[in-house]
């Protein structure tokens, strides 16, 4: 007879686990049988003596039994999705699916909630007033027919281990583990019904993998288990050593997305990331090669259907239009800071966790799970990497409702920025492809 506490015990000291009792404690502790602190052992004990290929394709197939796996078939054309391993100000997801839906590839988006420091993008969706992210799956399959793409929380139906899962990881510190990353992301969308999947594996202190050697890893193993289950995939190694864009925070990234995909924004990193993320969706879908689907994804941007095809998403899942047509409309924050320079001198590093914690203090991520996200919450960055600085320049911008927090994260966000006397060498955005 299986034992929950023999299974932990064999995974602490290293062992691997057999498929029946992978599936065994998945099954168990999703049906409720068993507690948080069995499960809180099993990820500790995961997190540090990890899994084998065989584990983690298993525990991969355990969490996807225990929902459905979603059938699109009857819904013409390509379909696919990307899903980034998280990272401070990115906000990728909000323009590339619309802009991917608009160059013909049916996006079928489960996203998430805010993870550690990093941001969810469901956690945005749901900062514009009424916009529904939770929704049957049938309900979920007639938007994407009628729109082209949907944006979705998971469902109760869909890898409901894998939400239980995920939550409690973000509170017992094992959120960075390659074995429970991969079985997370690929559980959801391997049950999506999509043809191909980008990933965006984020590298460097804002990102879970701070090592290129780790995210590399990651990408491969989750390359690997998409393609034993037919899917086409490919994987990006990008740099998270400081936050993409300039805007943090659930509503300012919605704000700062909806520029992208007006034309009214400058912001080169969020802008080449997202046309090269979705230039790689087109080719995957459509056999285009890649040079060729980038073009169209530039044009489609300079069209302004991405554009349309978000307010027709936004109108699609009851949120409200006015606010995104006039975002200056939204409630505004009681207090703003600003986070000023004490030294001067060149950006030469920016700690990017540290920025990200500093959205948490303002309650724009949680502490625990539970917490409420404050929409208005967030962080404008002034001064990026290699941007000259002098005494009492401002380096950032803070939003918040509450004045000790606001006072809190401007002390963090100070702290996070390193200066040097020269100016430093740049880092490259994109590192690597793997497919």
């Amino acid at each position: 007879m299986l034992s929950a506490y023999e299974i932990i015990r064999k995974k602490r000291d290293g062992n691997s686990l057999s498929a029946e009792e992978i599936d065994y404690f998945v099954r168990e502790y999703t049906a409720g049988n068993l507690p948080d602190y069995q499960a809180s052992s099993f990820l500790m004990a995961t997190y540090f003596t990890g899994m084998s290929d065989e584990e983690i394709l298993q525990f991969t197939k355990s969490m996807m039994s225990t929902g459905v796996v979603v059938d699109l078939s009857d819904i013409p054309g390509p379909k696919a999705d990307k899903h980034s391993t998280g990272g401070v100000g990115d906000k990728i997801s909000l323009i590339l699916a619309p802009l991917a839906a608009a160059c013909g590839v049916k996006v079928p988006m489960v996203s998430g909630r805010g993870l550690g420091h990093t941001g969810g993008t469901v956690d945005k969706l749901e900062s514009i007033p009424g916009f529904r992210t939770r929704m049957s799956i049938g309900e979920y399959k007639q938007i994407l027919a009628r729109v082209g793409l949907v944006m979705s929380a998971q469902s109760e139906d869909l890898v409901p281990a894998d939400r239980k899962l995920y939550a409690l990881r973000d509170v017992t510190a094992t959120v960075e583990s390659i074995p429970l990353i991969t079985s997370s992301i690929m559980s959801k969308k391997l049950s999506e019904g999509i043809d191909a999947l980008v990933l965006d594996v984020k590298v460097g202190n804002g990102a879970f993998m701070r090592k290129t050697a780790d995210a590399r890893k990651l990408a491969k193993y989750m390359v690997k288990v998409g393609k034993l289950y037919g899917k086409k995939v490919t994987a990006y190694l990008t740099d998270m050593s400081q936050p993409l864009g300039r805007e943090i925070g659930n509503w300012d990234e919605v704000v700062e997305s909806v520029m992208v995909l007006r034309g009214e924004s400058k912001s080169a990193d969020i802008i080449g990331l997202t046309e090269l993320l979705t230039a790689e969706m087109v080719s995957l879908c459509t056999g285009e090669n890649l040079t060729s689907a980038k073009k169209r994804v530039e044009k489609t941007l300079a069209s302004g259907a991405g554009y349309e095809k978000f307010l027709d998403m936004v109108r699609a899942q009851g949120g409200d239009l006015k606010v995104i047509r006039n975002p200056g409309s939204y409630p505004k924050p009681r207090f703003v800071l600003e986070a000023k320079s004490v030294r001067s001198g060149y950006v030469s590093e920016i700690d990017t966790f540290g920025v990200g914690m500093a959205n948490v203090k303002l309650g724009g991520g949680r502490a625990k799970v539970g917490d409420k996200v404050d929409p208005v919450a967030g962080i404008t960055i002034v001064k990026k990497a290699g941007e000259k600085v002098s005494v009492g320049d401002v380096l950032a911008v803070v939003r918040a409702n509450d004045d000790s927090r606001a006072k809190a994260a401007v002390e963090q966000i100070i702290s996070s920025y390193v200066l040097s006397a020269s100016k430093p060498a740049g880092s490259k955005l994109i590192k690597e492809r793997i497919s």
